[in-house]
Parts: structure tokens; C-alpha cells; sequence
């Protein structure tokens, strides 16, 4: 585990909403899978686009402290990405998160708990 300093740790509000998200984040990712086995080349409709660039713009702000925001985009409502496009963009944020929580997720002091600025590691 990194050392972090206690102004790079997340704060418990953004945690509740990081585990409040993943879910919905592996839920549309499996549908997208799903969708792309049947069609690869298919496009989304544009509800779909709306609704997965919410939860990407709101998983983006959760992880905006990390360097892997750089290489995450959200789908482009414009142009209507294909299910394959969504599925490599979905991939890409499920990494980011699995990086994040191994980041900040840990066995500290007896118990399996999140480094928060509230809850800091203490020795």
C-alpha cells in the first residue's frame, strides 16, 4: 500500500457514493457484454449513452484525485458508440475502481476498513 497523506485520502462521503456506484457499474457492464456477444457492432440508443454517462460522470468525479482519469472518457452522445466501444470503456472504469479500492481498502488496526480523511491509518 502506498503511503498516502491524509489530503489525498478520500473523505467518507465519496466512499458511500464509490460503493453506492460499483454495482451499477458491473450491472451495465455485464448487460453490455451481453449485448455485445449478440450484436458487437450494434449502437446504443441514445437513453443508453445518457444513462451510462451519468454513472461515468459521476464515477470520474469520485476518481478525479487519480492519474487513470486522464484515459477515462465518457461515450460519446454525438456520434452513438457501438456495444463494443461501451464495453472497453466500461472495462476501463471497473479498472480504475479496482484501483481505487485497493489504494484505499485495507486491514488496519484488527479490521477490513477504507482510508478515509475522517479515518486516516494510525499506527
Amino acid at each position: 500500500m502506498s503511503k498516502a497523506r491524509n489530503t489525498d485520502l478520500p473523505t467518507e462521503a465519496i466512499v458511500a457514493k464509490f460503493e453506492m456506484l460499483t454495482p451499477m457499474l458491473d450491472s451495465a457492464l455485464l448487460e453490455m457484454r451481453e449485448f455485445s456477444k449478440k450484436k458487437q457492432d450494434g449502437v446504443l440508443n441514445p437513453l443508453k449513452v445518457k444513462v451510462l454517462n451519468r454513472l461515468l460522470y459521476d464515477l470520474k468525479e469520485i476518481l478525479s484525485a487519480d492519474p487513470s482519469t486522464e484515459y477515462l472518457d465518457l461515450l460519446d452522445d454525438e456520434s452513438l458508440p457501438q456495444n463494443s466501444d461501451a464495453v472497453l470503456i466500461l472495462g476501463q472504469f471497473r479498472a480504475a475502481m479496482d484501483q481505487f479500492r485497493i489504494k484505499y481498502f485495507g486491514y488496519y488496526n484488527g479490521t477490513h476498513r477504507w482510508l478515509t480523511v475522517e479515518n486516516p491509518k494510525t499506527y
